[in-house]
């Protein structure tokens, strides 16, 4: 798998793999339409999400796609990061037809390397069922949850 990155990031991955999947980081590339119905459709943190809010965190967020082996999208991830001090990893989606092929794993390792240059003081997910797969790229549990305190729209 290859891994480019643009828009002035401070780095540039290039992790080859003979499996033909590329991770990308140019906003430009991502087919906003499929990440739309991804998210809005089948991933259950974001069910009936709108066309405006996809296109408004694409924006606002460090994005990498993961592309096959004929160039169409198949995986999608996002980082909410001041690139300095903090990021939050989300919206992390692989289609169900290359499921099973490491790219999850391998996208969250992507993101991983792609931050490491900032020095984060802490990057941070939630997650209802793939701790296992966060934890082999060097995710922990919270070690103090009682600290942490969530503004929530949902009152």
């Amino acid at each position: 798998m290859t891994t480019t990155t643009h828009n002035g990031d401070r780095n540039r991955d290039e992790d080859k793999d003979s499996d033909g999947y590329e991770i990308d980081t140019d906003p430009g590339r991502l087919d906003i339409g499929l990440v739309h119905h991804w998210l809005s459709t089948d991933a259950f943190w974001a069910l009936g999400r709108s066309r405006d809010t996809v296109e408004r965190s694409i924006g606002g967020s460090l994005n990498f796609g993961v592309y096959g082996p004929d160039g169409g999208q198949v995986a999608y991830a996002r980082v909410v990061t001041d690139r300095a001090t903090f990021a939050w990893l989300c919206d992390v989606y692989v289609a169900p037809a290359h499921r099973g092929r490491g790219l999850g794993a391998r996208l969250a390792t992507a993101v991983r390397d792609h931050l490491a240059p900032y020095e984060l003081k802490r990057t941070m997910l939630a997650t209802v069922d793939a701790h296992e797969l966060y934890a082999k790229v060097g995710f922990v549990p919270v070690p103090d949850p009682e600290l942490l305190m969530i503004l929530s729209s949902e009152r």
